[in-house]
């Protein structure tokens, strides 16, 4: 007994095994080691691909005189100009090229992010990875410069994987106060984005184009008094349809900093943190769960409770983020000013009954059916198995009524239908026993 108590306690150690009372406590740089190799592992992501295509020659990325690589960038991973959203806070690697006169771009679709900066060096790349969360890159705007992607995590994780990624390789948005010269002002503060998010705490240090009734919000806006930036005045950031007198807009692929583009982006970057947090954190489990009966030379007669807490603590809240608990509602209709709503509603699927999870309300709410697109996403599908089986249990539970807990009373029985119904048409890996669910309990 000796020996073995003293493995136990060398490997607990290891193990990060904790109760659910107080959370999971996971190490800062846990993705460094065994089962994720973060920095060593063979990527596996739509730039890593692009890479390899541009290695060979099979792929070209052309470039004008104007925007560098973007457009083409773009183009080979079908991402829509009308995904555009300008920062104007000096809160990226190349902060010295970002100010109000000189916003930083990005666009996005469900795998990558891409930024642009005037006459930047680099555009900045963030793919997310099927295995690893978030793989970090840029590719030289200099067009005599090779075409080359290169990989920059050791720059990129001193921000992209803290406390507020989830202790992951991830992504983030972020409200701040910026002055004149698009510095935050952080004595105020800094506000972490997602969808739960209260409007008047949104896109501070943003450009932001779109009618939304009543509410306010923090971008278009300067902080002009530095002793009390929280009391900026919100009306002139307000309803702005166009950026003309703020900045030239001529230099970028669009005029807009489109408001329900600047709503999806902030669904997703979470959404992505979530994902990638459930894989490499239930990974992580399984293996030190089947390294420490290795060493304790016992039979591997399926997971100890310990593990099944730990991937419970990192499904949970992927569960409830997926189905937009805590969603902060809208009280005025929200319009964008570009295509982007149609582009990002026409990607599908549909049901039968053409209804999609990429669909808008933007009333209320953000979608029509609170269930987030990226169920479909490579992230997703490739998750480990141990914990897409507690997430496909549980959304089970919550769309077939039989839980009924405060977290999920914003879903009506018509909505835990509706998207039980378009998962079911639309999600071909779905258990069997989504299927044998009662029509009655739907409805209760």
């Amino acid at each position: 007994m000796g020996t073995k108590t003293a493995s136990l306690a060398r490997l607990t150690a290891v193990a990060f095994v904790v109760g659910m009372a107080s959370g999971t406590a996971w190490a800062g740089d846990d993705f460094e080691a065994e089962p994720i190799n973060y920095t060593t592992a063979p990527p596996d992501n739509c730039i890593d691909v692009l890479a390899k295509q541009l290695a060979t020659g099979s792929a070209t990325l052309s470039c004008d005189e104007h925007t560098g690589r973007l457009k083409a960038l773009l183009e080979a991973l079908d991402v829509p100009v009308s995904s555009q959203s300008l920062v104007f806070s000096k809160t990226s690697f190349q902060r010295p090229r970002i100010s109000p006169r000189s916003p930083r771009a990005l666009y996005f679709n469900d795998e990558v992010y891409i930024g642009f900066c005037q006459n930047g060096e680099v555009l900045e790349i963030s793919a997310v990875d099927a295995k690893l969360g978030s793989v970090f890159y840029t590719l030289s705007q200099d067009p005599d410069a090779p075409v080359t992607i290169e990989r920059r995590d050791n720059d990129c994780l001193l921000c992209h994987a803290s406390t507020q990624t989830r202790g992951v390789p991830g992504h983030l948005v972020r409200s701040v106060y910026p002055d004149a010269a698009g510095l935050p002002i952080l004595a105020s503060g800094t506000h972490l984005i997602d969808h739960t998010s209260s409007f008047d705490k949104r896109w501070g240090g943003w450009y932001v184009t779109g009618t939304h009734g009543a509410q306010r919000h923090l971008g278009n806006l300067i902080v002009r008094d530095k002793r009390e930036p929280e009391e900026v005045d919100r009306e002139p950031g307000a309803n702005v349809t166009d950026l003309v007198g703020r900045f030239d807009t001529k230099p970028y692929l669009s005029p807009y900093s489109d408001i329900v583009a600047l709503m999806v982006l902030e669904h997703q970057t979470t959404a992505h943190n979530l994902i990638a947090r459930a894989n490499i954190y239930t990974r992580i489990a399984v293996y030190q769960d089947a390294e420490l009966k290795r060493e304790l030379k016992e039979p591997d007669q399926g997971m100890w409770e310990s593990t099944r807490r730990r991937i419970q603590a990192v499904g949970e809240p992927l569960v409830r983020y997926l189905l937009f608990s805590g969603e902060a509602p809208l009280t005025d209709t929200v319009a964008g000013t570009s295509t982007f709503a149609a582009d990002f509603a026409a990607r599908g699927p549909s049901d039968p009954q053409g209804r999609s999870l990429r669909q808008f309300d933007l009333r209320a709410r953000m979608f029509r059916y609170p269930c987030s697109y990226l169920v479909y996403s490579k992230a997703f599908n490739a998750i480990a198995p141990e914990v897409k089986d507690y997430v496909y249990r549980r959304m089970h539970e919550v769309l077939s009524g039989t839980d009924q807990t405060p977290e999920f009373a914003h879903l009506s029985p018509d909505d835990r239908r509706a998207i039980r119904e378009i998962l079911l048409a639309t999600k071909p890996d779905l258990p069997d026993y989504w299927r044998e669910v009662k029509t009655a309990a739907v409805a209760r």
